[in-house]
Formats: C-alpha cells, structure tokens, sequence
C-alpha cells in the first residue's frame, strides 16, 4: 500500500510534495523519501521510520526545486533499509524514480545490468528501472523514449515516476496495472496513486488507462502511448472536499467511519433513479448476470445476490474476482457483470471485467472513488457517495454497497421510490445501534485491559 507523489510547477515542490505523503499516512509505511532538481542537479533524501521521523532527520520538506517525486514505502522485496527505500536512483545519481507495484523478472533483469556492470545497492524491484532508464538516456534517448523503450521489458504491475536532472522540468509517469491520477492546479502539475495525495486546489483530474505515458512540466500535461503518438485526454472536474483526510477528532480513521455511517445512509441515498430504472432493465434483459468482487465488496455481493433474486426475481451469481478467469469462456453480449470495488482499481477485479468486456459483455459497476480505472473500463457506473474510506477494514463502504443492491433489486419491481422510504427509515436505527455497541465495546475494552494488567500485578506482588 505505497504512496506516491509528483509535482512540478511555479512554486518550491518539496514542501507540497512532503504534504502529498502525509495525506496517505494512512496506508502504513516503513521508510520515506523525496527526489527535487535545483539548478539542474538531483537531489535525494530518504530514510527508514515514519515521515516526521524521517522529516526530523533528512529536513524533506526544506529541498530546494520547483519539481519532486516522493514516496512511502511498505516493504515488500528487501527489508526496511535506507538503501531499499524510494526513490531509487542510477549509478550516478541522474535520474530518480519512485515506483508502486511489482516487477515480477526484477531479478533476471538486475543480473543482466549487474553483468553489465551497474551497481545496485538495494535489494528491491524498483531499482532496474532508474538503471534501464540510464543505458537507454546513454544512447542518445530523452527521458520519455527511455521509459517508452524500456517498459515492454518490465512483466509485472507498475505505476512509476521518472526525473531525469539532464531534463530538470519534467516528470514522466506511466502505470499498468496499478492506479496513477494527474491531477491540475492553479500552482502546477501534480501525479499521484491516489487523489488523496492532492491538495484542495485540484480541481481538474485526469485518469490514465494501462500503458498511458504522462509527461508533466510547470504550466502543461500532455499524453502518449508508448510508441510516442499524443493522446487527447478530457480532464474532469472534482471536488477533493470527497478526500478530506482529516479524522475530525476521532483517534482513528475506523472510528471516524463507523460514526459516519448514518449520514453515508443518507448520502448514498442521494442516487439518480432513472440511472437505476435503466440499470434494473439490463440486469434484466441480460442472458446471465456475474457479480465479481473481492473482500469485504464480495460479502457485499452475496447479499446483492440474495436481494436480485429474492425481489428482483433475476438468478445471478458471485464469482471471486480472482477465480473469474476460470468461469470467462462462458461469457459473452448476453452477459451483464456486475462489478464491485470500493477504490475501483482492485487488480483481480480490473482483470475479470477486461476478459467480461472483451468477450462481449455489459459493465456495470459499483465504486466509490471517482476517476477510478474500473469506471472508465464500465457501460454504467453508480456511485456510493460514501466518501473516502481509509481504514483497511470496511465499514461504511459495506453499507453503502447494500444499500445499492437493495435500490437496485428494488428498481427491478418498479419500486425505486419504496426502497428510498424503507431505507430513510433505517437512519435512526443505525445511531442508536452505533451508541449502543459504543457504550458496550468501551466496558467490554476496559474490562479487558485490566484482565492484561492482572498478570504484570501479579508477578510485581510475587517479585515484591
């Protein structure tokens, strides 16, 4: 659960940049770095603990320049070193890339730069790609063509950002596999894994699909593939008041969550019903219909399972996302899959609805985060206007989804309206069930800090 980050623009990068990572906190993380240019010259600070920790030892937010990539790492290939946190750089410190996701032939790929005398001090995936990116830039490439001439040789996920200090006003992005949004402000360009990262002065964001190359500079963005022909991208407008970070005085985020359940309901409400009268027809329509979810979205699923069959009157079936690829020969244009995610980027998930949509089928999906790649990959898209869910464990985001599957099994009777008034119903029930396991778990949490203390009490007596 890495988080990266990216801008370039008219105003010092780090201290933005540095404000980007703490956004995603959240995510967990064992070490954190940033890479600036200044006068054409890399600069790169990185090291192991939390981000104040790190703050406090390597000043991140003071480096100098008007562009910076930062990182967050959770240590996946490599323990949690300096050396192994990001951004990774090449033999002579030129070039920086930090990177989320993973590089499944890293290691034939770093014995070929090893035998071709590289030096890698690290022990992870990321650290081919700066050096890649190096033997490409030696022979005359600029940064964009190395990364357009290197990634047919990367098998695995990546979303990655490149600075290259030969190119000190431009960063270059591209993902496959794993999500990367361009956002744009009044101040500059930013890249990131998430929205999350971007400051409140966003207000225009672009989504990039698999193998979509982004070459960011102060004041423009432009978009290729990677055989250099320029996309026409549309930036859409959004309100990161959605990403408020903040816990809002709770002392978790899953406190935060689950105390914001009652309003969700209300908020989630809030759906176009002639969206759903739509919807409720194809389901309808449709030969066969799959529900494809992982996690806590899948126990969401089978209750909308349950609810399509039971009011809807329509059998379906669920199918973890991650066994999809074993049932797809069986789909085609009379199948309409329904797909659940609370991020919309969930790898199984994307994967099943590329082999659905390839074979024919009809999208429609249940997300959350907005400019997500499972919505632009989607026929119909409804949304649970739950807001950001940072916690790990699902709480609002499940209500949410039921909610949906009850509006959506009850469009398919004609009763949108009916569905709206139960539900509106369930508010008041939902506080005073909150309150009710608030009070109990708080007795229950202080009983059982004392039944942990009685041990320690008992052998400070014994040893007294």
């Amino acid at each position: 659960m890495c988080g990266i980050i990216g801008f370039c623009g008219n105003q010092l990068a780090a201290p933005i940049v540095f404000e980007g990572l703490t956004r995603v906190e959240y995510r967990g993380y064992d070490s954190a770095g940033i890479s600036s240019i200044d006068n054409n010259e890399l600069v790169t600070r990185k090291g192991v603990g939390k981000l104040n920790e790190v703050e406090a030892q390597k000043s991140l937010s003071s480096m100098p320049g008007n562009l910076a990539i930062g990182h967050t790492r959770w240590a996946t290939h490599g323990g949690v070193t300096t050396d192994n946190a990001h951004p990774h750089c090449d033999c002579n410190n030129n070039i920086a890339v930090v990177h989320n996701g993973t590089i499944d032939n890293y290691q034939q790929l770093r014995n070929e730069l090893a035998h071709n005398n590289h030096k890698l001090i690290s022990e992870t995936d990321t650290e081919i790609i700066p050096h890649l990116i190096e033997d490409e830039m030696k022979k005359g490439a600029s940064l964009q063509k190395a990364i357009s001439a290197i990634v047919p040789k990367l098998k695995g996920s990546y979303a990655f950002l490149a600075i290259a200090q030969q190119e000190p006003d431009k960063i270059i992005g591209i993902r496959k596999e794993s999500p990367l949004a361009i956002g744009k402000s009044s101040r500059g360009i930013f890249a990131g894994s998430d929205a999350l990262v971007f400051p409140d002065d966003v207000s225009q964001i672009y989504a990039l699909n698999d193998d979509d190359l982004v070459v960011l500079k102060p004041d423009q963005v432009e978009f290729f593939d990677t055989d250099g022909n320029k996309l026409d991208k549309k930036a859409k407008d959004i309100n990161l008041k959605w990403a408020e970070t903040d816990k809002q005085g709770h002392k978790f985020f899953m406190l935060k969550e689950i105390f914001e359940q009652p309003q969700v309901l209300e908020n989630s409400l809030g759906q176009d019903k002639d969206l759903f009268n739509e919807i409720a027809l194809d389901v309808l329509r449709a030969g066969q219909v799959i529900i494809t979810a992982c996690g806590t979205s899948r126990y969401a699923a089978i209750v909308g399972k349950y609810l399509i069959s039971k009011i809807g009157k329509k059998y379906c079936d669920v199918i973890m996302s991650s066994e999809f690829h074993y049932f797809d020969d069986s789909v085609d244009r009379n199948t309409v899959v329904i797909a659940v995610s609370q991020s919309g980027e969930t790898a199984d998930v994307i994967e099943g609805v590329k082999r659905a949509k390839a074979a024919g089928a009809h999208i429609i999906s249940i997300v959350n985060r907005p400019m997500s790649l499972l919505a632009d990959l989607s026929h119909s898209v409804i949304y649970l206007n739950c807001g950001p869910e940072l916690c790990v464990a699902a709480t609002k985001s499940f209500l949410s989804q039921l909610l949906i599957f009850y509006l959506l099994s009850f469009s398919m009777v004609n009763s949108f309206d009916k569905a709206v008034n139960i539900l509106n119903s369930v508010k008041e029930e939902i506080v005073n069930t909150i309150k009710w396991n608030n009070d109990s778990i708080k007795k229950i949490t202080l009983f059982g800090e004392m039944l942990a203390e009685l041990p320690r009490f008992y052998l400070g007596k014994k040893n007294g």
